[in-house]
């Protein structure tokens, strides 16, 4: 030791300012480290030199918390969490007579031995470790210091009489919430102090108390350690307790100890006791009024010196004996009986292969019992974060998130509340240990804003179940006239000297209503002058969040998280929306011009995102001409244009305008001209939020669920509510509009006027019965003819087979999940059902229906300009009506062109010819055109609508469309049929 350092004891009884003269000359020195007893008197000690020499040099290290700056001069800590391989000018050791407690003392003694400072160690405590210092600390000074004010007993009384000031000790928390409870009946209210709070629930329950609302405190003994109150009397409810071991009596030191919180500085101050407690004995009363008790004789050790090659010699070294007669070996600790327990577990053991699997299981171990539900719940909890902390691990971010999660609710009573604080500290605990998780600092702070949130919940129950807030705080302030300051905590509350006046909902104050009509004029005063610098803080906040925090509401609202803050407004145009902030006439014109201009800013950025292709189209300046023309329809109606009113404009536009329109993604659908990017979920809702202001509505409306093929059609809703939502109505439902284009491109394989049948394929993309599926054909213009025939077992188990198959490929390529309602029972379940009762032999008379789709042409008077006289549809699906220039049928290509070698040898060039998901994608309408093939080649002859070559005329049968032979090129099984075929 350094021939500088001195050695001093500060011995003496409580209220002597021991722990103020530490704090002074650790303030003296360049460095220090000061170890205190509790967690709650840390951070009382944390606070004090924070506001003397501010946060960047001050250090606060627990078991449970860890907050050490970058420039850390001086160490607040826990006896437990000292860092003394720092070299540190000064230490302090506080309470050191704990050296004789049977459950901590090991920690005190080993300090006492071993902590040194280089200039200047102190041990403050009782003058009771007066001659066990002398013996065990070679060189030691004592200094004596007398209690600064006079204690005197008082005696017993009943809680009835009990005067002002008062603290009421018991040791259970039973006890403590029954004279609790008692004390809010005939005084008012109380505040409660216990060791299991947490410091925040802590310090706001003894500001309930030194504010003055309340004029009783209700403890167990952790009132004994250096909480410094303006208690003038403290009166024990019991004098034994429960020590984690056995019922005992308190020995007067500890009475002492406790009974000296009474009288603070030179107020003198008394003590007694109450309730069942019995009368202190005569030498009991005058050992603690002059502070005279029997000095210790023993501390409690513990080994330091561990042995990590095996567990046994870790174990062997913990309970090594000691032969210096002052020191007695600490009882089995719970740290060396969860070692012991792992240790013997077979899978554990496998784990231990050197000393640093060692070395982390006693890490592991030293976990303190927070929970307290069992010593085997707290071994299993062991064993598996050590399993995941062996070879360098980390505990799983996942279940660590999950565990964390059950805890976070504020939900439940005191003692569910208490129970959730007391398994978050294990957690707390956790993360501070260096290594253990991923994204140390996250999970700290993660943990602390758990446990903040719990301490307040905890609080207000305490203060709602044992505190009259009415009548102990605000009617007593009113009555006597007193000025009342007002305040705005971070929830937004505005509170009155700790009443609840209102809340800030966003910008807006909204008054409590449970206030008489008298109370309410003077805390409306009151809260003027706190609401001003709110506003202004709250703006600033705002103005600073990230849009992430804000969303707007399909009827046009804006929220920042779960405040309204505004509403939008029509503005010039359908995708400039303007915005009206909601702000109170007392937050001023400056902070409502901010909270405008920030939802300004949110919500042009959040038009620009969802809608960024329809911006593309408007400022591409390369379209010109019709293109250019249509590009402005489609961003007038938000990226989704029925095809039937624009059908003159998309005649009129050649293929390379189609071309310039495609490149931004703009899909010619059989039903709808749109932009897939725009029917997802978010730019649908906002696309109904923005024609809603256009149009002026009063009611918005809604946006269907997401991922749904096909909704209600409801004959009250307008056609453009479902075109604007992304579906088309066909029938008693409407249908999505993607899914639509690709039941599109299989009806137009199919003879529509020579009738044909429902497909497994187009059961799959629409996720109907055959019933819901006439009924939607029939709204696309369809005639639907029912008929019955006699069931073929083995064809319907092709079928289904095959139905199987198309609905899996359906559900891996749809734009969109593919949820349904209960009402839209998918096909492939009715199929199932289907294929379950073909499995037993089919009698004669077993029937099924099915039906024949034929094209309903339209009367002859009202045709359209340019359909044939056959009026049925053309093989693309769409009606001879809609035909386009430059439009053709699939498979008929350009007279006069001819493909190139690549694309008759396998096909266009991977750049030209469009991909397989663009073809069974939702834009199956989006075919390619004339303009849109390879050109090249030799001329060839006219082909008919099948594809054939020559102008022969066709034929129609009313019979069953005959097998083709022509292999599909969109099956998946297409290469391997031709290559069969060319073997043969």
């Amino acid at each position: 030791m350094n021939s500088k350092s001195r050695v001093t004891a500060v011995l003496g009884p409580t209220n002597t300012g021991k722990t103020h003269y530490a704090i002074e000359r650790m303030l003296a020195h360049r460095t220090g480290v000061i170890g205190l007893p509790l967690r709650l008197l840390a951070r009382e000690v944390y606070d004090r030199i924070v506001a003397l020499r501010g946060p960047s040099v001050v250090a606060l290290v627990t078991g449970e918390e860890r907050i050490v700056p970058e420039r850390t001069q001086y160490w607040v800590c826990t006896t437990e969490a000292m860092p003394l391989e720092i070299g540190a000018d000064f230490i302090a050791i506080d309470e050191i007579q704990l050296c004789a407690d049977p459950d901590r003392g090991h920690v005190f003694t080993e300090r006492l031995l071993h902590a040194r400072g280089l200039l200047e160690t102190l041990f403050l405590g009782s003058d009771t470790m007066r001659q066990a210092i002398a013996a065990l600390v070679p060189g030691v000074q004592f200094v004596r210091r007398e209690r600064l004010s006079v204690l005197s007993y008082a005696g017993s009384k009943k809680i009835a009489r009990m005067p002002a000031r008062s603290a009421i000790v018991a040791f259970s928390v039973e006890n403590v919430y029954a004279i609790a409870e008692l004390i809010r009946r005939q005084k008012g209210g109380c505040a409660i102090v216990m060791g299991a709070l947490s410091p925040r629930t802590r310090n706001a329950q003894v500001a309930l108390y030194q504010n003055g609302d309340v004029d009783y405190l209700v403890a167990t003994d952790a009132i004994g350690m250096g909480l410094n109150l303006d208690i003038r009397h403290v009166a024990f409810a019991g004098t034994s307790k429960f020590d984690g071991r056995r019922m005992r009596m308190l020995n007067p030191d500890e009475l002492a100890q406790i009974a000296g919180r009474a009288g603070r500085h030179t107020a003198e101050g008394t003590f007694g006791v109450t309730g069942e407690a019995r009368p202190l004995a005569p030498d009991v009363v005058e050992a603690i009024e002059s502070h005279q008790f029997l000095p210790v004789r023993k501390l409690q050790w513990r080994n330091a010196r561990l042995e990590f090659g095996t567990a046994e010699r870790l174990i062997d070294s913990l309970e090594k004996p000691t032969r210096d007669e002052w020191l007695t070996r600490v009882r089995e600790a719970d740290d060396l009986v969860a070692l012991k327990a792992l240790s013997a577990e077979p899978e554990v053991r496998a784990l231990l292969r050197d000393s640093r699997d060692v070395r982390l299981l006693w890490d592991v171990c030293r976990i303190p019992d927070f929970r307290g539900i069992s010593q085997t719940e707290h071994t299993t909890l062991l064993s598996r974060l050590y399993g995941f902390l062996h070879d360098g691990g980390r505990i799983p971010t996942e279940w660590l998130a999950t565990a964390i999660k059950r805890i976070d609710r504020t939900e439940g009573d005191i003692d569910t509340l208490s129970r959730r604080l007391a398994f978050i500290r294990t957690w707390t605990y956790v993360a501070q240990r260096a290594g253990w998780v991923d994204d140390e600092s996250h999970w700290r702070g993660e943990t602390r804003a758990v446990e903040d949130r719990l301490s307040d919940a905890l609080h207000e129950r305490l203060t709602a179940a044992f505190v009259d807030r009415r009548t102990s705080v605000l009617l007593r302030r009113l009555k006597q006239k007193e000025s009342l300051v007002a305040e705005v905590n971070d929830k937004g509350e505005v509170t009155v000297d700790g009443e609840l006046l209102g809340r800030l909902e966003g910008f807006r104050f909204r008054q409590d209503k449970t206030a008489t009509p008298d109370e309410a004029k003077t805390l409306r005063q009151a809260a003027v002058a706190a609401l001003a610098p709110a506003f202004n803080l709250r703006a600033d906040r705002f103005y600073n969040a990230p849009d992430t925090e804000m969303d707007f509401t399909e009827q046009g609202g804006l929220m920042w998280g779960s405040e309204a803050v505004g509403k939008l407004i029509p503005g010039s145009d359908p995708m400039r929306p303007q915005v009206q902030a909601f702000v109170d006439d007392e937050a001023g014109p400056d902070v409502a011009e901010k909270v405008r201009r920030r939802l300004q800013h949110f919500i042009d950025r959040k038009v620009a995102a969802l809608f960024e292709p329809l911006t593309n189209l408007q400022r591409d300046e390369t379209l010109t001409g019709l293109a250019r023309g249509f590009a402005f329809r489609l961003v007038e109606s938000l990226g989704v244009l029925p095809r039937d009113g624009v059908a003159d404009e998309v005649k009129a536009l050649d293929q390379e305008a189609r071309g310039a329109l495609r490149k931004h993604g703009v899909r010619f659908g059989q039903f709808t001209i749109f932009l897939p990017a725009l029917l997802k979920p978010a730019p649908t809702r906002l696309r109904l939020v923005l024609w809603s202001l256009a149009q002026g509505l009063d009611t918005f409306p809604e946006s269907p669920p997401p991922g749904l093929v096909t909704i209600p059609n409801i004959a009250d809703v307008p056609m453009q509510h479902y075109t604007l939502s992304g579906y088309r109505p066909a029938g008693s439902r409407a249908i999505r509009i993607d899914m639509l284009e690709r039941l599109a491109d299989l009806l137009r394989t199919r003879d529509a006027r020579a009738g044909f049948e429902a497909a497994p394929e187009m059961l799959s993309i629409t996720g109907m019965t055959l019933e819901q599926f006439a009924d939607l054909m029939q709204g696309l213009g369809y005639g639907a003819e029912k008929g019955e025939r006699a069931k073929a077992r083995p064809a319907a188990a092709s079928l289904e087979a095959k139905a199987e198959d198309i609905a899996a490929k359906a559900q891996d390529e749809a734009d969109h999940a593919h949820i349904l309602t209960e009402e839209d029972a998918p096909a492939a379940e009715a199929e199932a059902e289907t294929a379950e009762a073909t499995e037993t032999p089919a009698a004669a008379e077993e029937m099924e229906v099915f039906y024949t789709f034929r094209w309903s042409p339209r009367p002859r008077h009202a045709r359209p300009e340019g359909q044939r006289r056959g009026g049925g549809p053309r093989r693309d699906g769409a009606p001879q009506g809609e035909r386009v220039q430059g439009e053709r049928p699939q498979g008929e290509r350009p007279q006069g062109e001819r493909p190139p070698r690549e694309a008759r040898e396998g096909g266009a060039p991977r750049g030209d010819r469009p991909r397989r998901d663009d073809r069974k994608g939702g834009g199956q309408g989006d075919r390619p055109e004339r303009g849109d093939r390879p050109k090249g080649g030799k001329p060839h002859g006219k082909r008919d609508d099948r594809g054939g070559k020559g102008q022969q005329p066709r034929s129609f049968t009313s019979g069953p469309e005959k097998k083709r032979d022509r292999i599909d090129p969109d099956n998946p099984f297409a290469a391997a049929l031709m290559g069969l075929k060319d073997k043969q």
